[in-house]
């Protein structure tokens, strides 16, 4: 093939530099910044604390420092994944790096919580376009051949920036201070952006036309919906104000449901922004409830435990960041497992059994929270967890992938605002309950979320596979 073959796979087509056949220069940058994105969403996970003692903030405010950025990252990213389509996911990929850089800058120099907050939705608005741009170019060079391994390698990245997230916080802001660990990330951003320049193909546009009455009432919607979550322990906000967003987000959602209840639209023949129908496909329904479930559980639990190993416990922010890295590198080492074992049971199987493990394994780290017990008990626990969470993210994103509508960079996008709007809710969730002392309570609940979505499974006639 010709070095100006075009591969087209419908929603995303890709030029190569030399070659059709990426190189592995071309795999490792787009991993990559999974990875990297990944690690921005959790650095700030152990050193919390300290954030919040310095600048003067109760706990459940400092909480902001994580939610803000997961919440940005969920509204935005469908609408990024329809902007990587149109101008071209390397472009884009490109261009959200930039304002990651940009982002981790003014977190360093933030003065107030407030500024702290608003410069980690930058860098969540930043990160929004890689999940949807990589997994569309990895879709598009790979093809359905090997869609479920290319999904592992992709959930092997993320699990290994879960990995590294925590404990380089930990270990980096006891000496450096929590500014310093964003000042030690700016360059490695830098270097992104130039290994996406000259490594990767350019991704040729896919010119379409945006539905901005969908896309909006559904971005609006998510977004106001997160913030009430977010903003819900913070005892700052009136709960009457907590009320009104939470309202106006579902009105958002029922107005987007209503004005995309069809493919095409308008008169003008643009199509929905993302089909309403897509929710109730059942195996995408499946899919995104397991991953909301499992990221409800990862987002509560790497708040949770560091304030825990740091409070309670009385150790440091590095034995935290340490502790902590046992759960996302149980996920790292595990997600090429889970991917050859979904080829050979089948993907549904090993989703249950993952859910299973989700319903049972918070609920006993939430009972031994609730007393003294070793440090081992804690790693034993959150490596059982990691399992858990393992064994469902790589089938529900393989499964998203299988679902017909998920071809477009919207949609795809729509199954990642699932996944993060569980980690939005989960890490609400801890910082709601744990300050009040109510560990059992807030695992149980982790437990009882993986419990349901592992029933909605079985709801439901099997999907015929694809």
């Amino acid at each position: 093939m010709s070095k100006a073959a075009v591969h087209n796979t419908g929603s995303s087509r890709i030029r190569s530099q030399n070659d059709f056949e990426p190189g592995v220069r071309v795999l490792l940058t787009l991993l990559s910044v999974t990875l990297f994105g990944t690690v921005c969403n959790t650095v700030v996970n152990v050193p919390l604390r300290d954030i919040s003692t310095d600048l003067g903030v109760p706990l459940p405010t400092g909480v902001l420092a994580v939610t803000a950025f997961v919440l940005v990252l969920a509204a935005a990213m469908p609408v990024m994944g329809w902007i990587g389509d149109r101008f071209g996911h390397t472009r884009v990929l490109i261009t959200a790096q930039l304002l990651l850089l940009a982002g981790m800058i003014g977190a360093a120099l933030a003065p107030t919580m407030t500024m702290l907050a608003l410069s980690r939705g930058v860098q969540g608005l930043g990160c929004a376009a890689a999940p949807p741009c990589v997994r569309a170019m990895l879709s598009a060079v790979y093809g359905p051949a090997r869609r479920t391994r290319t999904m592992g390698a992709w959930a092997a990245a993320n699990g290994i920036g879960q990995a590294l997230g925590p404990p380089l916080g930990g270990l980096l802001s006891q000496p450096l201070g929590w500014r310093g660990v964003f000042w030690i990330l700016v360059p490695v951003s830098a270097l992104l952006v130039a290994a996406l320049i000259a490594f990767v193909p350019r991704a040729l546009p896919h010119p379409s036309r945006l539905h901005w009455p969908g896309a909006l009432s559904f971005t609006v919607g998510v977004a106001l919906l997160m913030s009430a979550a977010a903003l819900g322990p913070d005892g700052d906000v009136p709960l009457w104000a907590v009320g009104v967003l939470a309202s106006t987000g579902v009105a958002s959602l029922v107005l987007f449901a209503v004005v995309s209840r069809s493919r095409v639209v308008s008169r003008k023949n643009i199509a929905a922004f993302v089909p309403p129908a897509l929710f109730v496909t059942p195996r995408f329904f499946r899919s995104g409830v397991a991953a909301c479930a499992q990221m409800f559980c990862l987002g509560a639990t790497l708040v949770a435990v560091p304030l825990h190993v740091t409070g309670a416990l009385e150790r440091s922010t590095a034995v935290a960041g340490l502790l902590a890295f046992a759960l996302p590198a149980a996920m790292a080492a595990l997600a090429p497992v889970v991917g050859r074992a979904s080829e050979r049971v089948g993907p549904r199987i090993v989703l249950r059994t993952g859910l299973v493990t989700l319903a049972a394994a918070p609920c006993a780290l939430g009972a031994i929270m609730t007393r003294q017990v070793p440090l081992l008990w804690l790693t034993v626990l959150l490596v059982v967890i990691g399992t858990g969470i393992a064994l469902v993210q790589t089938p529900a994103a393989a499964g998203a992938a299988r679902t017909t509508q998920t071809g477009a960079g919207a949609a795809l996008g729509v199954f990642n605002t699932l996944r993060f709007g569980g980690a939005t809710l989960g890490t609400a969730w801890a910082g709601s309950l744990y300050p009040r002392g109510e560990s059992l309570v807030l695992f149980v609940g982790c437990g009882a979320l993986a419990l349901l979505a592992l029933l909605i499974s079985f709801a439901g006639r099997d999907p015929e596979p694809v």
